[in-house]
């Protein structure tokens, strides 16, 4: 039995009662747990937006380098004729 179903089982017991009994210090469990959610997506955010703005500016640095939309030179050139 995992960690999931055990306290899944605990509370159907609890309710199961006419009158369950929350424990005392559930408030603070759900407080606190409520601010590490909060405290853990406001990390994935920004580390998403830095991964997204460290992107942007290699394709920046990799566009202004290779300059992508000018035509390469010719391998050869044409033959000069009619002069």
């Amino acid at each position: 039995m995992n960690r999931h179903e055990h306290k899944e089982d605990e509370v159907r017991r609890m309710m199961d009662t006419a009158h369950p009994h929350v424990p005392g210090d559930l408030t603070a469990r759900a407080v606190a747990r409520g601010t590490r959610l909060l405290h853990r997506d406001r990390v994935v955010r920004r580390i998403g937006w830095a991964l997204l703005a460290l992107a942007v500016a290699a394709f920046v640095i990799w566009a202004s380098v290779a300059r992508p939309w000018e035509v390469p030179p010719a391998g050869t050139t044409p033959p000069l004729e009619g002069w």
